[in-house]
């Protein structure tokens, strides 16, 4: 245990004894506990494995390369479609932790496997992402293609994935006007 983690585990929450609990089966597991997220992540050999968080209907572990693990029992959870390689397992009250315990630590040990095997998860490229109608038309002005090609993949991942959430051109067209400064200043969509 860390003491730097100590206040995530104290603090007034919800979720308080199934944090301890989930916490005392990874580091049962002979993880390293650090505070990164300001969460607790649980490491191997200085690679993240697993963070516990919180939300208001769930706590869960976050296996930061589910989509390698082999999900036996079909318990991991994507949080949305977008997300590649992350997967949670969610609780909602402590006996269902205590219920599972064995398959969490079984999961960890595979997981700890696959950090040990130096496995990577197989991302999709940028191109891969659809791109909006209204953004490959903005995208025809030199200066924005090239301060658009410029930024980190992710940061050019997350405009795309912005942009095309909205349902309706009109806010698509306000989304690209309102992110093209953010863009040529080398900035990602929620980096305002």
């Amino acid at each position: 245990m860390i003491s730097s983690v100590d206040f995530f585990f104290n603090k007034e929450s919800k979720w308080q004894k199934e944090y301890a609990q989930l916490r005392s089966i990874l580091l049962a597991c002979g993880l390293s506990e650090e505070l990164k997220w300001g969460k607790p992540c649980y490491t191997f050999d200085g690679n993240n494995v697993v963070l516990i968080h919180g939300f208001k209907e769930y706590c869960a572990l976050l296996f930061h390369k589910g989509a390698l693990l082999k999900d036996t029992h079909g318990i991991l959870v994507q949080q949305t479609e977008n997300v590649q390689s992350a997967r949670q397992i969610r609780f909602t009250h402590l006996k269902e932790i205590v219920k599972v315990k064995a398959t969490l630590k079984a999961y960890v040990y595979e997981a700890i496997e696959i950090e040990r095997a130096g496995l990577k998860v197989k991302m999709k490229k940028t191109t891969e992402f659809p791109m909006p109608l209204e953004f490959k038309e903005a995208l025809k002005d030199r200066e924005l293609k090239a301060a658009f090609e410029a930024l980190t993949p992710g940061r050019q991942r997350g405009y795309l994935l912005y942009f095309s959430q909205a349902k309706q051109s009109k806010t698509r067209i306000a989304r690209i006007e309102k992110s093209i400064p953010d863009i040529f200043d080398g900035k990602g969509y929620n980096e305002r």
